[in-house]
């Protein structure tokens, strides 16, 4: 990974994106890929399309959401408390005791996520999981008048932003799902643009996945692409308590994983192997026995019916503050991406 697509990773992690809060986060999609792309357009949902090569050859579609876990403040209380509902699949465990950050029209306004403290809970609270209406955002206001004179209900609130690298090439961040999807259909379409290629490439960075898998069903329909991959994260399993048996293994740095099921072309995946193994790139198999909870499954049914293949990043704690993912793998799933773009043909067919 060079500098700057390091710098367009990190930049990701650190800009806003709430589900339906999309706008500064595809500003920075914009940014990066407008010098490469013959073509970058913004739809009324909010997804932005960059298209390389328009009319040539077959449509391929690389997918990565941009948005991200999330709340939205729903109430500011007489001394300037904020009361908050969640946007997305929250374990509200993880959000006691967060910095976060309510995004207001004004800028960033730091504040803490808080409930009473261990020593006041009665024996009976100290029981039961925290509820969300149980928590509250302090951000040191003095009363509603204060808080109120920043804070506008319906504003959208991230925990603490930013990458964190660790050792072995292993990096947290909260949102790397799926700004780690968004990095690889960039990078993908950058690198493919740059070797050359015999298709028409469209990337898109879309919206409100969080919420009902929303802004690729409306990406898919206006691209209308005959092949289309998503790219998202997938739970690793080299950690503790989890049962590989049911999860497959699947590890942090092993490469991207490809998936197999009902929710993938047979004949996509199959040619993702084929280019990966020609290319020596690493990568890793896992099945999938459902309809996918991510943007290949809208992908798939789209119109006619689009020729679908999922790809997944590995990562540790999904849906939590310190989502953890190793960089390699990133960069292979790039390289991934821009090879099968590359070896699309005309006569490529992809009918099961």
């Amino acid at each position: 990974m060079n500098s700057a697509s390091m710098t367009f990773l990190e930049t990701l992690l650190s800009t806003p994106g709430v589900s339906g809060y999309e706008q500064s986060v595809q500003k920075v999609v914009r940014d990066y890929i407008g010098d490469v792309a013959d073509e970058v357009r913004t739809d009324l949902h909010g997804n932005v399309l960059a298209t390389g090569n328009p009319g040539k050859g077959l449509r391929l579609m690389f997918d990565g959401h941009c948005d991200q876990l999330g709340m939205v403040v729903s109430h500011i209380d007489d001394a300037g408390f904020l009361y908050f509902q969640t946007v997305g699949g929250w374990d509200p465990q993880q959000l006691v005791g967060q910095r976060v950050t309510v995004w207001t029209e004004g800028g960033a306004v730091p504040g803490v996520i808080s409930r009473k403290a261990i020593h006041l809970l009665t024996p009976d609270e100290k029981k039961k999981v925290v509820e969300v209406k149980d928590m509250w955002i302090d951000i040191g206001a003095k009363d509603a008048d204060d808080a109120r004179s920043d804070v506008t209900i319906g504003d959208p609130v991230t925990v603490a932003l930013g990458l964190q690298e660790m050792r072995n090439g292993i990096a947290n961040a909260p949102a790397m799902d799926n700004r780690t999807g968004v990095w690889v259909v960039v990078e993908a379409f950058r690198r493919a643009m740059e070797v050359g290629i015999d298709c028409t490439l469209v990337a898109a960075s879309t919206v409100q996945e969080e919420i009902g898998l929303r802004g690729a069903r409306t990406a898919a329909y206006g691209v209308d692409p005959h092949v289309a991959i998503a790219v998202d994260v997938t739970h690793a399993t080299d950690c503790p308590s989890i049962d590989k048996r049911q999860r497959g293994s699947i590890a942090l740095g092993d490469g991207p994983v490809i998936v197999r099921g009902p929710n993938v072309n047979p004949r996509v995946g199959e040619f993702l192997a084929t280019v990966a193994d020609d290319k020596g790139i690493p990568y890793q198999v896992a099945a999938l026995g459902r309809a996918a909870p991510n943007d290949s499954n809208p992908l798939q049914i789209t119109r006619a019916g689009v020729a679908t293949g999922l790809v997944q990043i590995p990562n540790r704690y999904m849906h939590s503050a310190v989502e953890t993912v190793s960089l390699d793998d990133l960069d292979t799933c790039a390289d991934l991406l821009a090879a099968f773009a590359g070896a699309l043909t005309d006569d490529s067919d992809f009918t099961p």
